[in-house]
């Protein structure tokens, strides 16, 4: 077997609505590309002894053993690896269910799709299934050292990526309660919400997160000085950065027993507790210094060590925490109850699980010696010894809930507390011995106060109630009513994509909204260019998702993007679908028009429920598309008679219509006319139907988003074809004795998309034409016959970047079906593009088109410009000017 190819899908996709997460691999079974399971000597047994687990995958006979069951009466080998896949993260504790296979249209090679939790896992997990089903298939079985190994490799991947614990409290809490989340590049950032909405958190840091109160936290010894001054019962201490200072602190402290811990130390490391003499006090000072340069030395308070969490100045939970210890049998060491300790599955590696793992380090070793007990010392039963000092829980203590124990007078103290630091998310720690009593009659003190605070306490305590302490962050960060999320208008379709793009956005515009648009030119924000290229993927999405500024998202959803990636969000507002014709078959495994359907309908199925899908009536491919819309469905239709907008209304529907010369709303018995379609730039006089029909859908679009008429009318009159708002789409310069016209059309409705307008020219239409090199070769025959139905004169050229084909035979193909269509057409071919349209500009006569469809617009643009005698830009103004007499056929 060969890996051709291995994608990552992180949103919606064509495989799946609800599962983002998938990995999709092109698999070449080669040698066994005609053998089913049964076929393979030795196979099944091979494979449920290397993976007995495999007997709990259910598939499609729905029962235990199920999947089982197909690989002994015999199943294709594309489809194991699925379930192999799958079995490999679940082996590592990654739980992932989805999967799918389909043979390509190529004999043999099948995409292979499965879920997955963590990208990197996932794409490990698809090279490690075809390792483990091609070993059984060569020797019958699968080295159990090389299976360790890749279970082991997948958890290390796993954990490697892991968010922090506190981060996926959050982020889980953010899930319950719909606000979208997305990571940043940069210090371990997460995003939450969209746009102009948007807050951001970093582990227990977020936007409300003042610099002066971290700052103020992160100094214990100015903590201390601040909460002192307010009356605080904070311990007496100072701060030391030579050993010789030690003495005359531990005298101002006032004696024995004291605490000596680091100035800007965390996680307990470096801190030394109940410290009784001057040996213990130079060992503890040593310790403190390889964490901080500064050490604080304080007085030792005899109580427990509570943990009160305080956020948006109010106290949600309180732990008691207990220092990792062991409890004595009367038979084990306590090494090997330190190790029994460890196997409870709730202890893991660092954060990676509810407890941490306890290590016996030479703090633990002196800890132990001060208890008079040593690694191999034999505890009696129920005999406690601890392995810490301090009670922190990365150190492997433990956490017991006492939030509804505190005194009421204590919860005020911790509340004022967090108020004084100036802290939004507070970890204020209390040692008292009990936390039921007021501070003031107990002695007991607050020893620090910890800015980004660890929530793993309170979320899963060792004992007590669990509690859900990420909600109130979350009503801290978007309060009851406050939007989480911006307006997502997607679009797509096959043709007028750009087009439509840009008008939503300029119609947007009217509303004084800050728009941000991707568009097959560009990311634009404001109207500023942020970046120029084909955008129209979800990466180019998200930097109008992530941008703070941006109030409304009007998102260009291309093909490609879709099949590479997934969309780069769950749902939206609303969702257009243009049109769908055979254009991009043959490429990414979409070899049929209902499967490129079947691509597009994603962004109508990831409509709100409460959002509009804006479908072509007038598509049946698209019209198709309603049964499986979660939200509402509104239609356009160029024809007022169509039956199924007419039901549509009918009942009561939302719908736009071009009706007697007007683009007109219409909702139930209301037709609210817009403008007449000879009135809009954008439509060339009402001569180009394609452009009606995409001022259509951006209208609709609109209106259904709330937009008024008055904006919407005032959007169309002032949007034109031009260079500066649509460049490469149906660019009409003035040069004088003729004109040119330059359009992105690339496919067979494109191309008649731009002859409905281009064969009203009354004078000599000519063509300099071509196509991308990835087309099927029946695309370019086609193109030749509709060439031949609209120009003249026809110039074959052929793209720079022939994405694979082989120079001049895309040309040949156009030229075969220019002969079948007219074989007295007047063609030539001239395969570099600068050439072709040069020449095609030297062919021009008085009155004259020239129709310039090319690979890069900006070129074309550029070869016209130089040619222009007018002083000023015209382009796209000809005819709304007047300046262009055209002959009207009776239907337009």
């Amino acid at each position: 077997m060969r890996i051709l190819r291995i994608q990552t899908l992180r949103g919606p996709n064509y495989w799946s609505i609800r599962r983002h997460k998938l990995i999709v691999m092109r698999l070449d079974l080669e040698e066994i590309a005609e053998k089913s399971s049964n076929e393979i000597s030795g196979f099944y047994e091979g494979l449920t002894s290397v993976l007995p687990s495999l007997e709990e995958h259910f598939c499609s006979p729905g029962v235990r053993g199920g999947f089982l069951s197909r690989v002994r009466e015999g199943t294709m080998m594309g489809h194991i690896v699925e379930h192999v896949a799958l079995e490999l993260q679940e082996m590592a504790g990654m739980l992932a269910g989805f999967g799918r296979t389909r043979e390509t249209a190529t004999p043999g090679v099948y995409q292979v799709v499965f879920e997955y939790v963590d990208e990197q896992a996932g794409r490990y997990a698809a090279r490690a299934a075809v390792r483990l089903c091609q070993s059984i298939v060569n020797t019958g079985t699968y080295p159990q050292t090389e299976l360790e190994q890749d279970l082991q490799d997948l958890r290390e991947l796993a954990s490697d990526a892991a968010l922090g614990p506190s981060t996926e409290t959050l982020v889980q809490e953010a899930e319950a309660r719909d606000i979208p989340w997305m990571p940043l590049a940069a210090r371990a950032m997460i995003q939450l919400g969209y746009g102009v909405h948007q807050k951001r958190i970093q582990a227990t840091l977020s936007n409300y997160s003042g610099i002066l109160g971290v700052e103020l936290a992160c100094d214990k010894e100015g903590t201390k000085q601040i909460l002192r001054d307010a009356g605080v019962p904070v311990p007496r201490g100072t701060v030391i950065k030579f050993l010789k200072e030690l003495e005359s602190a531990i005298e101002y402290v006032g004696d024995y027993p004291i605490v000596i811990k680091p100035l800007n130390g965390n996680h307990g490391r470096g801190i030394t507790l109940d410290i009784g003499n001057w040996e213990e006090a130079e060992q503890a000072y040593e310790n403190a210094r390889e964490i901080s340069r500064a050490v604080i030395v304080e007085g030792f308070y005899r109580g427990t060590d509570h943990r009160v969490l305080v956020i948006d100045g109010k106290v949600v939970a309180v732990a008691e925490r207990i220092p990792a210890h062991v409890i004595g049998d009367g038979s084990l060491t306590i090494e090997e109850l330190v190790a029994q300790t460890n196997s409870h599955p709730h202890r893991g590696e660092g954060h990676d699980n509810i407890l941490t793992k306890i290590v016996i380090d030479h703090n633990s070793e002196n800890l132990l010696q001060r208890q008079g007990y040593s690694r191999e010392s034999i505890l009696g039963k129920g005999e406690v010894c601890y392995l810490r000092a301090t009670a922190n829980l990365s150190t492997g203590g433990i956490a017991v809930d006492r939030t509804d124990d505190i005194h009421p007078e204590n919860v005020w103290l911790a509340q004022r507390v967090a108020k004084v630091i100036g802290l939004d998310i507070a970890g204020i720690d209390i040692v008292t011995p009990d936390i039921t009593q007021p501070l003031r009659e107990t002695g007991g003190v607050i020893v620090e106060v910890n800015a980004a605070p660890g929530f793993r306490m309170h979320v899963c305590p060792s004992n007590g109630l669990p509690r859900n302490v990420a909600a109130p962050v979350m009503e801290m960060l978007f309060p009851p009513g406050t939007p989480s999320r911006i307006p997502i208008i997607a679009i797509t379709g096959t043709n007028g994509k750009t087009t439509t793009t840009r008008l939503i956005a300029h119609i947007y515009r009217q509303t004084r909204k800050v728009v941000g648009y991707t568009t097959t030119d560009g990311i634009y924000i404001d109207d500023h260019l942020v970046e120029q290229g084909d955008t129209t993927g979800p990466q180019s999405a998200q930097v109008i998702l992530k941008d703070p500024t941006v109030e409304v998202a009007v998102l260009e959803t291309a093909r490609g993007g879709i099949l590479r990636s997934g969309l780069a969000f769950a749902k939206c507002d609303i969702g257009v679908v243009l049109n769908i014709s055979a254009d991009h078959l043959g490429i990414g495994d979409i070899d049929t028009i209902e499967q490129m359907a079947r691509v597009k309908s994603v962004v109508a199925e990831v409509v709100n429920h409460d959002g509009h899908a804006i479908l072509n009536a007038d598509d049946p491919l698209v019209a198709a598309m309603a049964q499986k819309v979660k939200g509402q469905v509104a239609y356009f239709s160029m024809n007022p008679d169509n039956e199924l907008l007419q039901n549509h209304v009918r009942g009561g529907g939302l719908a736009a219509v071009y009706e007697n010369g007007y683009l007109s709303i219409i909702k139930g018995d209301w037709t609210l006319r817009i403008e007449q379609a000879v009135q809009l730039p954008v439509t060339m006089s009402g001569l180009a139907p394609f452009m009606i029909a995409n001022a259509l859908a951006a209208s609709l679009a609109a209106f259904a988003q709330g937009v008024s008429i008055e904006a919407i009318r005032a959007a169309l009159r002032t949007f034109r074809a031009s260079v500066e708002q649509t460049p490469g789409r149906m660019n009409l310069f003035n040069l004088g004795r003729f004109h040119a016209l330059v359009d992105y059309a690339h496919n067979p409705a494109s191309y008649e998309a731009v002859g409905a307008f281009v064969r009203n020219w009354p004078g000599e239409r000519i063509g300099v034409i071509g196509g991308p090199g990835d087309r099927r070769d029946e695309d370019f025959v086609e193109l030749g016959r509709l060439s031949a139905k609209i120009f003249n004169r026809i110039i074959v050229k052929e793209d720079d970047d022939g994405r694979g084909r082989r120079r001049g035979t895309a040309a040949e193909l156009i030229c075969q079906g220019i002969k079948v269509e007219n074989p007295n057409c007047h063609y030539e071919i001239i395969l570099d593009e600068t050439e072709a349209i040069n020449t095609g500009l030297d062919y021009a006569v008085s009155g004259g088109l020239v129709v310039i469809l090319p690979e890069s617009v900006s070129r074309a643009i550029g070869l016209i410009e130089a040619r222009r005698p007018l002083p000023e830009n015209v382009a796209g103004q000809a005819v709304a000017e007047g300046q262009v007499n055209f002959v009207k056929t009776p239907e337009i």
